[in-house]
């Protein structure tokens, strides 16, 4: 448990707190204190990789660990401000769903041997996703201002990126998965040939070692 991993757990519990706070109404300001809940998890997100980059302490543990607590943090998020009615529920399912695709088509990838790698389309819509979230809750304690405006205006954004994104993640898929598919077969074709090969080898050796005996 480095330092890198030691953040991404923190962002995990966090998650927990932010909805409490976001949720229940039990805290004075609740909207000051679950922006600034959500901000320090967030920035927990780019101090993980920048000291496992930093420490070179980059570990598997690390890369299993770092997406699904930044797919908790948005998903806990956007269903809180659904449940508050900031947000649109069905851009938050579009949003969430993505998550959950995307996730699915790694682990297959995972299973077929092969990685599918965070796009820089994929980056852009995290980092959008954190501006959204952040004025929405700013919007929410501060209505008709300019955070309200930009929440919204960011959402739309991170609609699209999702959508843009998870098309880029299934043509990945897809043309791995089928790079894959044949390679099995070529040399599921190619296997009983040298299977055959040596049988005749074998059987040659063994008639040579008859004729000499």
């Amino acid at each position: 448990m480095n330092l890198p991993n030691s953040l991404t757990v923190t962002r995990i519990f966090l998650i927990p707190l932010l909805v409490v706070v976001l949720l229940t109404g039990r805290f004075a300001d609740r909207e000051i204190l679950g922006f600034i809940v959500f901000v320090i998890a967030a920035l927990t997100d780019y101090l993980d990789g920048y000291f496992a980059r930093k420490r070179k302490q980059v570990t598997t543990l690390g890369k299993l660990l770092d997406p699904i607590a930044d797919k908790l943090l948005i998903s806990a998020a956007f269903i809180s401000l659904v449940e508050l009615g900031i947000a649109p529920a069905w851009m938050v399912v579009i949003i969430v769903g993505r998550e959950f695709a995307v996730t699915g088509l790694r682990s297959i990838a995972a299973a077929e041997g092969f990685t599918i790698d965070a796009s820089k389309l994929g980056k852009s819509k995290m980092a959008s996703q954190v501006v959204c979230v952040g004025c929405l809750i700013l919007g929410w304690r501060f209505p008709d201002t300019i955070f309200t405006t930009a929440g919204i205006a960011f959402l739309w954004v991170v609609v699209v990126l999702a959508i843009v994104s998870m098309i880029q993640y299934f043509k990945k898929f897809w043309s791995q998965i089928d790079e894959s598919i044949k390679f099995r077969k070529r040399h599921a074709s190619r296997r009983p040939i040298r299977i055959l090969r040596r049988r005749r080898k074998d059987l040659s050796a063994l008639i040579n070692t008859e004729k000499t005996s």
